[in-house]
């Protein structure tokens, strides 16, 4: 595969006309920078908010152009604003600005990312009912496995469900789901790949596998947009988005392009796990959604054989955990072998082993959260936390 290189990409920009000065981007100073990561490119174009209206058509022609170029994946340009006279950006300064839901974000990058106009780009995925956060404060805790089940159980409660993997740098769900190929474009977007009932978009159906994801923060964003506004999603009753762990640019970049309804929190019931997962909670606090509830994975191990159960991690410090903050305890989830080999063969057991005590777990989980969300778009993001 042809690895596409700056100079090529920037040549290739030439061809776009600034409608400015009548001189093509490149020339008039209007291309700031390009990044390339496996096949995937962000180009950022300078502008000014006055200037942002007439800015927008060149900005889809510059990821049409970009896109046409050998080996380049999906490519995504941004708008981005700097005070008169000032390139590149001043240094950050932060500053508070408001979604169209009235959520205050605080801007750290030191300038502003915009699609048209002098307002902000519009939300992405309108057209889903209800999206769902699935988070934690740290790794290692069996998120993406709670989501990918969650996501299945939701689907086979007749529900129309979309699954985003969020987790640009660890991204799980093609092992989990059983898909190793690539989607498919049509129309100039990406046809998310369905498994198990389930729309679905990962980072890994467009990289190796054992590709190492060395990126910035402004790919990261870059990427996660890509994932959410050019793919053919359609409608949906809810899309769960398997969140990577921690509070970062992705957190950041998905409480501030779509209209979250609303984050589930995991965590094991250890400590240590639990003073990360306040900090999750924390996190969607300052960008005001909704915390829906903890969920105990890893609650027990009951053994196969004499059906003993064993408290590895403790139990129960979720939700105490979930009392101490105000938020509910959306259930646990035990610690089975079963889970495990499942998710490794691509065959979630929520699907696979719809009878066992782990699925029977995940359906009661999904039918409590969407118990939760399901007529929130009617009302609103804000939404009863009882």
């Amino acid at each position: 595969m042809t690895t596409p290189t700056q100079e090529a990409l920037r040549n290739a920009l030439r061809a776009i006309q600034d409608p400015a000065t009548g001189r093509d981007i490149v020339s008039a100073g209007l291309v700031e920078g390009i990044e390339i990561r496996d096949g995937l490119v962000q180009v950022s174009l300078l502008t000014d908010r006055a200037k942002a209206a007439s800015m927008e058509p060149v900005r889809r022609e510059a990821e049409q152009v970009l896109g046409r170029q050998p080996g380049v994946t999906n490519a995504s340009a941004v708008l981005t604003a700097h005070k008169p006279g000032a390139r590149p950006a001043p240094p950050p300064q932060p500053h508070a600005h408001s979604n169209t839901h009235g959520h205050a974000h605080s801007n750290t990058h030191g300038h502003d990312h915009v699609g048209g106009g002098a307002q902000k780009a519009p939300m992405l995925l309108p057209e889903v009912k209800a999206i769902v956060a699935v988070a934690s404060g740290k790794g290692g805790v069996g998120k993406s496995t709670v989501a990918v089940n969650l996501a299945v159980s939701l689907a086979r409660q007749g529900l129309k469900v979309g699954l985003l993997d969020a987790d640009i740098y660890g991204p799980s769900l093609p092992r989990m789901l059983g898909l190793n190929r690539k989607p498919e474009v049509r129309n100039d977007k990406m046809v998310p790949l369905s498994a198990w009932g389930l729309a679905c978009m990962s980072i890994g159906f467009l990289v190796d596998e054992e590709t190492p994801m060395v990126w910035r923060g402004p790919m990261v964003m870059g990427a996660l947009e890509q994932m959410m506004g050019q793919v053919s999603w359609g409608a949906l009753d809810i899309m769960v988005v398997d969140m990577p762990p921690g509070t970062g640019d992705a957190q950041l970049t998905m409480a501030q392009r779509v209209a979250l309804t609303g984050a589930v929190i995991v965590s094991t019931p250890q400590d240590i796990a639990l003073i990360d997962a306040r900090r999750g909670v924390k996190m969607f606090e300052k960008t005001r959604v909704p915390v829906l509830g903890l969920v105990e994975n890893m609650s027990f191990f009951c053994c196969p054989n004499c059906g003993h159960t064993t408290n590895i991690f403790g139990h129960g410090g979720a939700k105490a955990e979930a009392e101490r903050i105000g938020a509910e305890f959306l259930g646990e989830i035990p610690l089975l072998l079963d889970i495990r080999t499942a998710s490794d063969a691509g065959t979630p057991i929520a699907a696979s082993a719809p009878e066992s005590d782990a699925a029977k777990a995940y359906a009661a989980l999904a039918k409590r959260v969407w118990a939760k969300v399901g007529g929130a778009r009617s009302a609103g993001p804000r939404i009863s936390m009882g």
